[in-house]
């Protein structure tokens, strides 16, 4: 952000801004589906969501932050984000990397989860298992009768759960993540450091 990076394309804003509501939307309406038998997977995108709205309300880059570092795969959408330039990145390097990664959600969400006011959601109660991945999906109606499938792509470490992606409007995120730190890297010379400096700033 601060000019440096941000995300150009209406479609990718779009879409990263509707997940952030679906987070919200689950969180408000998540008892309304679902609420019998459902699976661990499911309960723990209720626990994740619950951070999410409580992150809402409170309306700052922190709180937003703080959920993305507890219940996101913070190393794994960032090393997937490097792309091409994954072996750029110096293991000294790694942990302020996935510092500025999640500043730089926390700052994004905090600006855009505001814009889409949610009515109403449905939640499947069974997830989806697809080799190592996890996929829960949710249908989320907007306050002016639009709605989107969404669906979250979770990693499970024995009896904990993370959450790696999500797909709206058929995009998952990671990709224009990946598109937008290689474009930078690529404009500086093919530095990675370049990308952790502005992502610390």
């Amino acid at each position: 952000m601060h000019g440096l990076l941000s995300f150009p394309n209406l479609i990718t804003r779009h879409a990263i801004s509707l997940i952030l509501a679906v987070g919200v939307a689950l969180a408000a309406f998540g008892s309304i589906e679902g609420a019998r038998a459902e699976d661990e997977a499911v309960k723990f995108m209720r626990k994740a969501a619950d951070s999410l709205l409580r992150a809402q309300k409170q309306g700052t880059r922190g709180a937003f932050e703080a959920s993305v570092r507890r219940y996101g795969h913070v190393p794994a959408i960032g090393l997937y984000a490097l792309g091409n330039y994954r072996r750029g990145l110096d293991h000294g390097d790694r942990e302020s990397y996935y510092r500025g990664l999640v500043r730089f959600i926390g700052r994004y969400a905090a600006a855009e989860s505001p814009k889409y006011p949610v009515a109403d959601v449905k939640f499947a109660p069974n997830a989806i298992r697809d080799g190592r991945s996890i996929l829960v999906d949710s249908q989320v109606i907007l306050a002016d009768g639009t709605s989107y499938d969404v669906r979250w792509m979770l990693y499970q470490n024995r009896n904990s759960y993370k959450v790696r992606d999500a797909q709206v409007l058929g995009f998952w995120v990671s990709p224009f993540l990946q598109r937008l730190f290689e474009n930078y890297i690529a404009e500086n010379g093919g530095r990675v450091g370049s990308l952790v400096m502005a992502l610390n700033r």
